[in-house]
């Protein structure tokens, strides 16, 4: 599997051409600090006339027992800080570095000082969000996305202004995606469960519009469960599969012939951060996004003509909306630092 997560991995960015976006995140949990940790190696090449292409490293930590302790903080890179490698797989910005199976590095600013030396056995799938046909020629939709690393245990240290807290086979997951341009709106979600070490659940639902009209919305889930892949993300499920979300709340259902999976993620609106991003054609959007969520996931297994509970899984989750405006109920943002 080595090579096909470094293959999932690899930067698509070519260099040089304009009007791209690519994005590597590691998400991770503490559990025995109920603390939440979201890491992002990004690269942006706006169209001529937006700006220079530049790298840009990120980190936000989430404090579900002090919500006043969590925040997020950004610097940019001039491009050529940052460079890349396909066989093994690495992307690096400055002395910063993510590899299919660790992650290193430390941001300052913003009264916050933040550093991180982590390391990972790779999954033992690559899980793709999309139909097969959404990547071929490297990506037919404006964004592309899937994770190398779906449901990893993580071991390391994260060090946050001074107060450094060991992973210890911690759950957590790593993914890439690239694209020209954010969805018109999304929701994203993330959940791994104590009861199910072996198990994680990911959907990702986006809203894209055309010219002044927005195509109706689309619900992609999956679910695996230890070896065990629920592929609820093709286009003949999307007759079925439903999601909403309104500020620290999403969910979901998404059904195929025999399994049908239904969710919540819930969280605080002190458990959010609000993060600005800006496609390459300059045009913002804003995340918000949390690593302190509560999530609930019940299964259900068809037995002839009835459904029937197979399982409900509580456990951690990390889920995020991103819109072209600004939610009001968000009161801290993610800042960018010098």
């Amino acid at each position: 599997m080595a090579s096909a997560i470094d293959a999932a991995n690899t930067r698509r960015w070519d260099g040089d051409k304009r009007g791209r976006y690519e994005v590597w995140y590691l998400t991770c949990d503490h559990a025995a600090s109920d603390t939440g940790y979201w890491i992002r190696y990004t690269l942006e090449s706006p169209y001529p006339g937006h700006g220079d292409p530049y790298a840009c490293l990120w980190f936000a930590r989430f404090d579900a027992r002090r919500p006043e302790r969590n925040f997020g903080i950004h610097r940019r890179f001039p491009i050529r800080a940052m460079s890349a490698s396909a066989e093994p797989f690495a992307v690096s910005i400055a002395a910063n570095a993510l590899t299919s199976a660790s992650a290193k590095g430390e941001l300052a600013g913003d009264g916050h000082a933040a550093a991180w030396n982590l390391r990972w056995t790779p999954s033992a799938h690559v899980m793709p969000f999309f139909p097969g046909f959404a990547y071929a020629r490297g990506g037919v939709g404006e964004t592309t996305a899937l994770s190398p690393n779906p449901l990893i245990r993580i071991d390391g240290t994260i060090t946050v202004d001074g107060e450094t807290v060991t992973l210890a086979a911690d759950a957590g997951g790593q993914t890439h995606l690239w694209g020209k341009k954010h969805a018109f709106a999304w929701a994203w979600g993330r959940c791994t469960f104590r009861d199910r070490p072996d198990a994680v659940l990911e959907i990702v639902a986006p809203r894209i519009r055309r010219g002044s009209v927005t195509l109706p919305q689309l619900e992609f889930v999956n679910l695996w469960l230890g070896d065990e892949h629920v592929a609820l993300n093709q286009l003949r499920h999307q007759f079925r599969n439903r999601a909403s979300w309104d500020t620290g709340r999403l969910t979901f259902h998404a059904q195929n012939a025999t399994t049908r999976v239904s969710g919540e993620f819930t969280c605080r609106p002190d458990d959010l951060i609000l993060t600005p991003y800006e496609d390459p054609d300059g045009e913002p959007s804003y995340c918000a996004n949390s690593c302190a969520g509560a999530g609930r996931v019940t299964i259900y297994r068809r037995r002839g003509l009835s459904w029937r509970e197979d399982a409900t899984l509580v456990g951690r989750a990390h889920f995020e909306a991103g819109s072209r405006t600004r939610d009001p109920a968000v009161g801290k943002d993610h800042v960018l630092v010098e």
